[in-house]
């Protein structure tokens, strides 16, 4: 199960960095539902982690290895595909990175975060974890990593609640920091809404084309 985990540790981290719900659960602490809507946005995004990966690993999973134990051969063409889609995404991502000084936008709906409520941000939370093309391609890259090792169903209920814990750590960091800091958290997090708006883009450009290219040198290598 060791190696399981540490196949896919690389796919939990590029779902933990992904901005846009970073920024969100940040613009919820500095609203009058601050504490529930926070608190809500992160159960939330376990449980949409959660529940893909559960899906693509009931998927998946009875047909990943062959008859000796081995992975299936047409893992490793989903490792190329899934490989290929993120150097292409990496590519996208590096092309449009914003200039050094250039004013970030923010998406328009995130101007709406101040009237959510739990159940709203709970929504958003399943949304921005489960649906997300990006985030979608990690966990099914996880899955399948998870898949490929043989394990049994609670060794596998393990390994992707490691996944789970991992991918949260990006949307639990601001409100660790909320509850740590109090009234003193504002700066801090708007400093960190800053950052990462400016330059999770080439970070996330940088990550997405090294999974990338793992997953097409695995493919390659279980191919050939």
């Amino acid at each position: 199960m060791g190696e399981a985990i540490g196949q896919l540790l690389p796919f939990a981290v590029g779902v933990a960095i992904s901005p846009t719900p970073i920024v969100a659960m940040v613009l919820m602490l500095i609203t009058p539902r601050a504490r529930a809507n926070g608190f809500v946005f992160l159960l939330g995004w376990l449980v949409g982690v959660a529940a893909a990966g559960a899906i693509c690993l009931l998927i998946i999973g009875p047909s990943s290895t062959s008859g000796d134990g081995a992975p299936a051969t047409w893992t490793y063409w989903l490792k190329l595909v899934l490989g290929l889609l993120l150097i292409g995404l990496a590519a996208k991502e590096w092309h449009g990175r914003p200039a050094p000084d250039a004013e970030v936008p923010m998406p328009k709906w995130m101007s709406a975060l101040d009237g959510f409520t739990a159940i709203k941000a709970g929504g958003l939370a399943l949304a921005l974890s489960a649906l997300n093309p990006k985030n979608l391609i990690f966990i099914i890259g996880g899955a399948a990593a998870v898949s490929q090792f043989n394990l049994s169903a609670g060794e596998q209920v393990v390994a992707w609640a490691v996944f789970t814990v991992i991918s949260a750590i990006g949307v639990a960091a601001p409100m660790v920091i909320y509850l740590v800091m109090g009234d003193r958290a504002a700066a801090t997090l708007d400093g960190l809404k800053t950052w990462m708006a400016r330059n999770n883009t080439a970070v996330m450009a940088v990550l997405l084309l090294i999974i990338g290219v793992k997953l097409v040198g695995d493919s390659i290598g279980g191919l050939t």
